[in-house]
């Protein structure tokens, strides 16, 4: 993890190919499983979609996540836009997934990164994502240790 408050990154190992994460991260059925449920989510450049979460009153997060696709290179990296779809002014974030093969597994840095050092309310956003990303990486883990049919 780093400290730099605009930026949330954390550094994971699977013991999975990358081709296999690659396939967690961009297939919505996977997706579903350890992120969120996806709409309209396809790991192509320009594609515009949503993720459905839980709201959080305290920082005025309405639940619903508005993304883009920005980059796409398969087994290699996804990064998307991160905005709360009811959020008047866009916060700027991006989440990206950098996979590195490592011995026979995938290492996986996870970059949230965008967040305003200097407003308060980003801050806390940042504080209560920074706290929710391991779990969700280690729903990933399950995914895809899940997913016996998929061979390595």
């Amino acid at each position: 993890m780093t400290d730099d408050l605009s930026t949330i990154e954390l550094d994971q190992f699977y013991p999975h190919a990358p081709a296999k994460v690659w396939r967690a991260l961009t297939t919505p059925a996977l997706m579903a499983r350890w992120l969120m449920e996806p709409e309209g989510f396809e790991p192509v450049v320009g594609t515009r979609f949503r993720l459905r979460a839980k709201p959080i009153p305290a920082t005025n997060f309405s639940g619903e996540i508005s993304c883009e696709v920005l980059e796409a290179v398969p087994a290699k990296r996804l990064r998307i836009t991160w905005e709360d779809a009811a959020a008047t002014v866009p916060a700027g974030w991006t989440v990206t997934w950098d996979l590195h093969p490592e011995g026979c597994g995938t290492r996986v840095v996870l970059t949230h990164s965008g967040f305003d050092p200097d407003d308060p309310t980003a801050q806390l956003s940042r504080s209560i994502m920074r706290g929710g990303w391991p779990g969700i990486l280690r729903r990933l883990e399950q995914a895809l240790g899940d997913e016996a049919s998929s061979a390595d």
